[in-house]
């Protein structure tokens, strides 16, 4: 028998949407012709009862009119293929029309095949709804499916799902979801969707016309939805109220501003407590639909840092030099890192505080192991322990000195943290002017306790802000621009040249080295990522000398050219140090040092990810319905191959390294 993903393999369709039963019956269907010279697979057409030749497109169409007459309960006398549709002159043809129960003539809904990219399919389908007025449209590719409402010409709102046969539209608009029900459609397992796409297409749509900030606007709806989301994770009784449920666009704003309202009480810090939203009600409503079929809660926020990296990174943060890290070198570093409940963690250079966030989830899931509790699939969304509260509470701290970025860590940091967190707006390097800074009355309102936790890291004897005594430093600062201001050069030993003289102007990221091992007590590890060119550049061999006197140089890891396009091509290199300790880390000469060099790109040219897929070529998902990015840093739960991680976790225990006895 002929499967059909040898018909479909590399081409623009797919047919994961349908179930095992559809499949299988359009198979059974399938037999030979030969057709000049060359076996060919045919069917009988469901509707038209004719032979068909079985290209891509054709493919798709039959699974879904099987899905319409045997899931949806259409009567196979209800569709009709190729539809002319008209156009002044000229005529067009619809994949598949569903008629309307009550006038046989006129279209209810409408499906579009022929075009297999969203963007290009969605455009088809909305001049073929607004030429026969049919309120319903759909595009399917048989992998992703959109199904809208057209409201008038220029507002299509994404539904959920079509009606059933049986079925009115408004039972689709005003249908309640739980959370187990969004965790069913979840648009991201299901259809392989990404918030990152589904942001652009709104900004496309509706944020290129609003007159907004878009990424303020998108900041409080994904902000709102993880509240909901929350809630209702936690009442598996509760209806999610970020959802279009028939409401009229007013009705719907004023809904959705009063859950921005309880999510500013439930995490506070991240707006003010007037910040309204500010989309017009027609633009609300589409993103609303947009967005309510994602689920964002996930076993280590995935989906939220892809969304927030695409925003900043889209808003101002290339500007400075400072890109976010990728999660999967994050899960690296914290692999080889190895934080524990007893480790006090700083990120000096947070963008949106992967390194802590990511840090934060390893230490509770080893708390949740330890009491014999499994983390689950929703493990971010679950009620928190005691202990995991108090982790995050006393033990985990980031800083930047972008207020943007800021607000985006705090709001990962409070959600993980359950309402904790001890993320600072400040500048990292100019530590001689936090006095100031500390003294605004708007800055101590959001960040004072977090700054009183972090005051009490000095060493004793110390109050000027040069040192502090954490246990673990992972940053990825910025390396792009100098600094040249001599009251922040002053303060730093490599601001001097390989000849001891002071410098008008030094790398942002040299001075980050010093300032990190500052924030270090001896024995303490830092993960940092640096231009290659510290490692090799023979002018920098005085930074080279600083660290080696300082510490012990644990390893080095290569990273491809990609993994921080599209922003930099620049290439970089993470280092991996403890600090000379008597005890921890006792000073030596001479030592092994861990070499490696990633392999795999883990993006392409164009810096979009490369995820992993199975012999059928499909997009493969962890256990946490995440796509799994292809790299050889980890092993990303025995899903890869041992990677880099665990070769430098069996030589850490081998050379009896502190933090891995």
């Amino acid at each position: 028998m002929i499967k059909l993903y040898e018909i479909l393999k590399s081409t623009s369709y797919d047919d994961t949407l349908f179930s095992e039963d559809t499949v299988s019956a359009i198979e059974s269907a399938i037999f030979i012709k030969t057709v000049k010279g060359i076996e060919t697979p045919y069917m009988k057409c469901l509707i038209r009862e004719k032979e068909i030749k079985l290209i891509p497109e054709e493919v798709v169409r039959q699974l879904y009119i099987y899905k319409l007459i045997h899931e949806y309960n259409y009567p196979a006398d209800r569709i009709q293929l190729e539809t002319p549709i008209h156009f002044g002159r000229e005529t067009k043809r619809a994949d598949i029309t569903i008629m309307d129960k009550d006038c046989p003539t006129v279209p209810y809904i409408i499906v579009e095949l022929k075009k297999p990219k969203l963007t290009d399919g969605k455009e088809q389908l909305k001049s073929y709804c607004n030429a026969t007025g049919a309120p319903i449209g759909v595009w399917t590719n048989g992998e992703q499916i959109s199904c809208y409402n057209r409201k008038d010409p220029n507002f299509f709102e994404m539904i959920s799902d079509i009606p059933k046969a049986e079925q009115k539209l408004s039972y689709i608009l005003s249908e309640k979801y739980t959370y187990d029900d969004l965790r069913a459609r979840d648009k991201i397992s299901k259809e392989k969707r990404s918030l990152r796409n589904l942001i652009k297409e709104m900004e496309d749509e509706v944020l290129a016309s609003a007159g907004v900030d878009s990424f303020e606007e998108i900041f409080k709806l994904i902000f709102t939805k993880l509240y909901d989301e929350l809630v209702c994770a936690n009442d598996k009784t509760a209806y999610l109220k970020f959802r279009n449920s028939g409401d009229t666009d007013y009705e719907l704003k004023e809904k959705i501003q009063c859950l921005f309202d309880d999510a500013k009480k439930k995490w506070e810090g991240v707006f003010p407590d007037e910040s309204k939203i500010l989309l017009s009600p027609s633009h609300l409503a589409v993103c609303i639909s947009t967005l309510q079929d994602i689920k964002l809660f996930n076993n280590n926020l995935d989906v939220v840092d892809d969304a927030f990296e695409y925003l900043m990174s889209k808003a101002q943060k290339g500007e400075k030099g400072q890109y976010f890290t990728p999660r999967y070198v994050i899960d690296m570093c914290v692999k080889m890192m190895n934080p524990t409940i007893n480790d006090k963690i700083i990120d000096t250079a947070c963008g949106s505080s992967g390194f802590t966030v990511h840090s934060i989830f390893k230490v509770w899931k080893e708390i949740r192991l330890s009491k014999g509790l499994e983390p689950g699939e929703d493990f971010t969304a679950q009620e928190r322990t005691e202990d995991e509260r108090v982790y995050v509470r006393d033990n985990v701290f980031a800083i930047d000195f972008d207020e943007k970025t800021v607000r985006v860590a705090r709001t990962l940091n409070l959600i993980a943290g359950d309402g904790q967190t001890n993320v600072l707006h400040l500048n990292t390097l100019d530590y001689s002017r936090w006095n100031e800074i500390i003294k605004q009355e708007d800055w101590n309102d959001t960040y004072n306790k977090g700054f009183k936790k972090l005051k009490k890291m000095q060493p004793k004897g110390s109050n000027d802000f040069s040192r502090f005594d954490f246990d673990l430093v992972m940053a990825n600062p910025p390396f792009a621009g100098d600094i040249k201001e001599q009251t922040i050069l002053s303060h730093y030993e490599l601001a001097k040249n390989n000849k001891g003289k002071w410098q008008k102007k030094v790398g942002r990221d040299i001075l980050f080295i010093e300032r990190n091992l500052n924030f270090l007590k001896p024995g303490g590890r830092m993960a940092i990522v640096l231009p290659q060119g510290r490692f090799n550049n023979a002018n920098d061999k005085y930074i080279r000398d600083f660290i080696a006197e300082h510490c012990r140089i644990l390893a080095i890891v290569g990273l491809h050219g990609n993994v921080f396009k599209p922003h930099t091509a620049v290439k970089t290199s993470v280092l991996f140090v403890q600090k000379w300790d008597d005890v921890l880390c006792p000073k030596k000469e001479n030592y092994p040092i861990f070499f490696a060099t990633m392999q795999k790109p883990g993006k392409d040219n164009s810096g979009e990810k490369i995820y992993v897929k199975d012999e059928n070529g499909e997009i493969m998902l962890d256990n946490h319905n995440h796509f799994i990015v292809d790299h050889d840093l980890y092993n990303h739960d025995s899903m890869l191959q041992d990677g880099i991680a665990e070769a430098f976790i069996e030589f850490a225990k081998k050379e009896g390294l502190s933090f891995f006895q």
